[in-house]
């Protein structure tokens, strides 16, 4: 971990030292260089709602002691980057609608793309985990407090982070040594590998093979682990006899399930569609509901899907509408 961190601040400082007067400019909605009041006000609430929902599902789950089991604990750290990956990107997001200013360093957007990958790949590997965690609960009930105990949660939680920074790490090394020519307009919300590609010149061969190897090992891998946990579950709650336990049983996972199935479709939509004019605005529009609307999704999946949660929140929200009621 030590080695990690002395990498990823020299990859900062080599960033930070890039000279000032190479510029990119973010083109969000095809704006340049133009306010945007109506859509500071959309995101800007849209952040907001991020961080009040991720914050209290955090507070909510950490401040009951009956959720003091894995699945809650990996979903506070799912919460936690969602906060943190919502907050690299839409501040500068922001300052672009309101000042109308739309340049960004050379230092800062690669920082800004360092971070954002990091906590990307960290969700995905997170969402493995937790698929992971409902297939031994569901499957392997009876070894399920062995296989799951304090312990190596932690670990798991401590890969999924360190995966995605150092995964990010190498590729923000290898994009960083794309050559760009003329054209500094970034087609996108935020500083990402896919526009950039897209104004580079020469030779970028090696970057492209790079993307697409990590898109397959980072994206394409984990989503094949989720989606045969998820088969192993399916058949396993199918043998279940009793109707009332096989709905009982199934509902721990929709919450996950309905989740995952909207990250990686918003993904595909992003990565994958065609990077030409029609289809920029679309992609842009996903690129918006990744940034803040995801975010602000997850916790709310989780509060009304999830029969925990929301006894845990009516229990909170109950005993601190008594306390105010005996103060007055």
């Amino acid at each position: 971990m030590t080695v990690l961190l002395g990498f990823q601040n020299a990859m900062i400082d080599l960033m930070a030292n890039q000279t000032n007067d190479f510029l990119f400019y973010l083109q969000p909605f095809g704006g340049v260089g133009e306010k945007n009041v109506f859509l500071f006000m959309i995101f800007a609430l849209c952040y907001v709602v991020c961080l009040i929902w991720n914050t209290a599902i955090i507070g909510i789950t950490y401040a009951d002691t009956r959720l003091h089991i894995p699945m809650y604990f990996f979903l506070r750290n799912l919460s936690l980057v969602d906060i943190c990956y919502s907050t690299v990107t839409v501040p500068k997001l922001l300052d672009i609608f309101l000042r109308g200013d739309n340049s960004i360093s050379f230092g800062y957007c690669f920082v800004q793309f360092y971070f954002f990958t990091a906590l990307a790949c960290t969700e995905i590997v997170l969402l493995t985990v937790m698929a992971y965690d409902r297939y031994v609960a569901i499957c392997k009930s009876l070894h399920y407090p062995l296989v799951m105990n304090q312990n190596k949660c932690v670990v798991f939680v401590v890969a999924s982070w360190a995966s995605g920074y150092s995964n990010s790490l190498f590729v923000t090394i290898v994009a960083s040594k794309i050559p760009f020519c003329n054209s500094k307009a970034i087609d996108q919300l935020y500083c990402d590998i896919k526009p950039m590609l897209k104004i580079s010149c020469g030779n970028t061969w090696t970057t492209e093979v790079t993307v697409y190897l990590e898109t397959f090992f980072m994206g394409f891998c984990p989503f094949l682990c989720i989606m045969l946990s998820y088969t192993k579950i399916i058949f396993n709650v199918l043998r279940v006899k009793s109707k009332g336990r096989r709905s009982k049983t199934f509902s721990t996972c929709t919450s996950h399930l309905t989740i995952i199935l909207i990250f990686y479709g918003t993904l595909f939509f992003v990565y994958v569609m065609p990077s030409t004019t029609d289809f920029k605005t679309i992609v842009q529009v996903f690129s918006s509901l990744f940034l803040v609307v995801i975010p602000s999704l997850n916790p709310l999946i989780y509060s009304l899907r999830n029969k925990d949660m929301r006894t845990a929140f009516t229990r909170y929200f109950w005993r601190n509408s008594r306390k105010v009621v005996w103060v007055q």
